[in-house]
């Protein structure tokens, strides 16, 4: 989890919430005029948008309530000097000061960004920032800033994103405003947003009335690697850092926007690859454009896959059909987030503040008036999950400022994608809290321990059996229950299992290829915390061609003496299908010991052995020290202790490659109970069980086993430490996810309640 002083909070932008007034004596931005100029979705406007500069009281209430303690926002540059220079527009002054004043009275630590792409459209006109004055002007603003916000504000970022106010506003023109110009004119704007930058710096901290911090905030798609391999690593950070964009849009990149800002000097490999395009860049530049800061900020949505390629120059990999996607179509990639703050973080010295990150979502008001908005929880709950793991690796992160409160005026989108935490009706100003916003407070309040990285999972644990080769195995894993493993002797299958011999994988979750092994060992809150140096339980299917051998094993003290430390083997089975006047070996007939030991010595297997009859649906509970074997064309399901012990007593004088197979005849004789246990003790019907009810065929000290037939839908909750389940037939749904015949699953600690609907029947255990 996060530390007590980890910053938490919301960011917004002037131009995208304010909204405007007749009286407000606000300048024009070149938003305006590109607004004006019929560039937005459905000629949409920010006019009002969210008439935040109106409703700022209410809506820092609303903060409060949220229990939001931090507010990363933006003033308007031309609302307080309108010609971008010269007066100020004292109204300007008062309605910022009061904000952040109603800020700090709800206990919101404000964060003042100087410029959010508000450009006075007056500045514009004198060539904007390409006119190298641009430098003196921001500077000038900056003077303003901190003459009247330093007294009560303490945390100052200069720039938003000169990213796209380069590459989109000047070469692109997909933004204001909307230019075009030559590559060789956006390199003199990007140095001359820089210096401004550095003179803003040097501004801010020259006039301001006590201490601040001040900080920079960039943004760039993160490239990420495509697997977590040395290679792959080291080709993402290549690219991420690097220059691999062509001309056109050369500005989409980290290094030449923050090398110089953090590091003092613009990286080598852009200087030499954009040598024809640049300026003429001086020592003084690098001097004004390196000022001390005191943070960095960065804007992280997304990324893209890198791998090293065969040639160990790095290779662009197209991300899977189906790819998760946001409702404006950006690619949903938490561990680019994970990954961009592990970069970052290395390659430059200061703390890093997340300054944006978040996603647009189809948000609609339900019919219960809320706005339940699952698919933003999950990925804010992924996004702050992968920085949390990046923060406990020891990236230098401090704080995190989530896109946005309000939805807003999303620039040339207008009011399509919906951003906010607050839902706003814009035809009536409305404010509807979303169900994000409930979930972020939680995670603000806990600091992050109620992520779902931290609590246990509540995900379906699915898994891919283990099939074993026996010689008495037949081939009704692979046709009855579809398990893709050749052979004519395929005897088990064993469907959860954390034993070294048969380790299963998990599947379709989170865990996706870990072995149960490792969970259990990684992650034991998921099993409960249970006191166990080993997953207790070791679920199996068998299909038996022919006879098994005469068999028996041992208890827990005897297997810790005589078998280096391992459980015993308690056992039950629940017949699948047999044959008709189907018979199992349970038992045996000896009254004493001594006799026991001489119907083996002597071989007298008829009358050692005790065959008792069958049929599909019974239920056979078998202790340690009793004497068994399955009988050639029975299939059952097998719960037992995680033990592969057993000693065997007789095996009908069968070859195994050539010879007989090993007997264990003192062990056996040393743990066989005497006398048996009566066959009606040792087997019972478990058919004709009330249907859509947890039927309890067992119960002891090591498992409890279960029986369910679905028909229709039914629910349980599932309160134990964990729960196994086996479909044994037909195939349904268990709470949202399809299940089949020969699925073996666990539920984990706390999953809650369980909801199956189908028609199948399951066979289920736990401790």
């Amino acid at each position: 989890m996060f530390q007590d002083d980890f910053v938490w909070g919301v960011a917004s932008s002037a131009y995208q919430v304010e909204g405007t007034d007749a009286e407000d004596g606000r300048g024009r931005t070149v938003w305006d005029k590109f607004v004006e100029e019929g560039n937005i979705y459905e000629n949409q406007n920010a006019r009002t948008s969210c008439d935040h500069m109106h409703r700022y009281k209410s809506d820092y209430a609303l903060m409060r309530n949220l229990g939001i303690k931090a507010y990363r926002f933006s003033i308007n540059w031309a609302r307080i000097l309108p010609e971008g220079t010269g007066p100020v527009n004292e109204k300007a002054i008062a309605m910022y000061r009061d904000m952040i004043l109603t800020m700090k009275k709800n206990g919101i630590t404000p964060y003042l960004t100087m410029f959010h792409w508000e450009f006075p459209q007056a500045l514009q006109e004198k060539g904007g920032w390409l006119n190298e004055d641009v430098v003196e002007w921001f500077g000038e603003y900056a003077k303003v800033v901190a003459e009247n916000f330093s007294d009560i504000c303490e945390n100052f970022i200069t720039i938003n994103e000169p990213q796209c106010v380069v590459g989109l506003g000047h070469l692109r023109g997909a933004q204001a405003p909307g230019l075009k110009l030559s590559v060789p004119e956006t390199f003199q704007i990007a140095h001359n947003l820089l210096k401004a930058h550095g003179k803003a710096v040097i501004n801010l901290r020259k006039y301001a009335k006590q201490e601040i911090k001040v900080g920079f905030a960039p943004t760039g798609g993160v490239a990420y690697p495509y697997t977590d391999s040395k290679e792959d690593i080291g080709a993402a950070k290549k690219v991420y850092f690097g220059f691999y964009n062509p001309m056109d849009n050369w500005t989409w990149n980290i290094s030449w926007f923050s090398d110089p800002v953090f590091l003092g000097h613009y990286p080598k490999e852009g200087l030499e690859k954009f040598k024809e395009y640049l300026p003429v860049i001086t020592k003084e530049d690098m001097e004004l454009i390196h000022q001390p800061l005191d943070f960095m900020g960065q804007n992280i949505y997304n990324g893209y896959y890198v791998r090293a390629g065969k040639d160990g120059e790095p290779e662009f990999v197209d991300r899977a059909p189906g790819f998760p996607r946001t409702a404006n179509n950006w690619p949903i990639t938490p561990r680019a987030f994970y990954y961009g703050i592990k970069f970052l973080t290395e390659r430059y010295p200061l703390p890093l503040y997340i300054t944006e990150n978040g996603m647009a979502c189809h948000d609609t008001v339900g019919s219960d008036g809320r706005v339940h908005d699952t698919d933003r929880i999950n990925f804010l709950d992924s996004y702050i999950g992968a920085m949390q793991k990046a923060y406990e690796e020891g990236a230098n992160i401090k704080g995190y400022f989530l896109w946005t409160f309000l939805d807003n005026f999303e620039w040339t989108e207008g009011y399509k994608d919906r951003f906010g935490i607050v839902y706003v009706d814009f035809q009536t100003q409305r404010r509807i809290v979303k169900d994000s916003a409930l979930w972020y407070q939680k995670v603000m309040e806990t600091n992050g321990e109620s992520l779902s990285m931290n609590q246990t999972t509540k995900e379906i644990l699915f898994l891919n059996p283990v099939c074993t080769h026996n010689i008495w195995g037949g081939t009704r894993l692979r046709e009855d229950f579809g398990y893709p493993v050749e052979g004519n002797d395929l005897g088990e299958c064993w469907g959860i299992s954390a034993h070294p011999n048969g380790d299963g994988t998990l599947r379709d979750c989170s865990y996706q290829g870990w072995k149960l092994s490792e969970l259990w060992e990684k992650h034991p809150e998921i099993f409960g915390n249970v006191e166990s140096d080993r997953f207790p339980l070791l679920i199996k299917i068998i299909d038996a061609k022919d006879d098994l051998s005469i068999q028996v094993h041992p208890n827990d003290a005897y297997a810790k003496e005589h078998e280096n430390g391992s459980l015993g083997k308690m056992e039950c089975w629940y017949i699948l299908d047999c044959k008709e006047n189907a018979t199992i070996v349970i038992g045996h007939n000896a009254k004493t010991k001594e006799e026991l030991r001489q119907m083996i010595e002597e071989g007298r297997w008829s009358d050692f052995i005790r065959e008792v009859p069958i049929k599909k649906g019974d239920f056979l509970q078998i202790d340690p020290g009793t004497v068994h074997a399955i009988k050639g064309g029975t299939l059952i399901l097998e719960t037992q202790q995680n033990s592969d012990i057993t000693y065997r007593v007789y095996d009908y004088d069968r070859l195994s490659n050539g010879k007989p197979r090993e007997l264990h005849i003192e062990k056996s004789i040393d743990v066989i109970t005497v006398p048996a246990k009566s066959v009606a003790d040792s087997v019972k019907s478990a058919e004709n069980l009330p249907v859509n009810q947890l039927n309890e065929l067992y119960a002891c000290q090591y498992y409890h086993v279960y029986k369910m037939e679905v028909s229709g839908s039914m629910s349980f909750e599932q309160d134990k430490p964990f729960f196994n389940m086996t479909v044994t037939e037909g195939d349904g749904i268990v709470n949202g996810q399809p299940v089949k015949k020969g699925d073996h699953f666990i539920l984990p600690n706390g999953f809650g309640t369980v909801e199956l609907q189908g028609e199948m029947q399951i066979i289920a255990s736990t401790i």
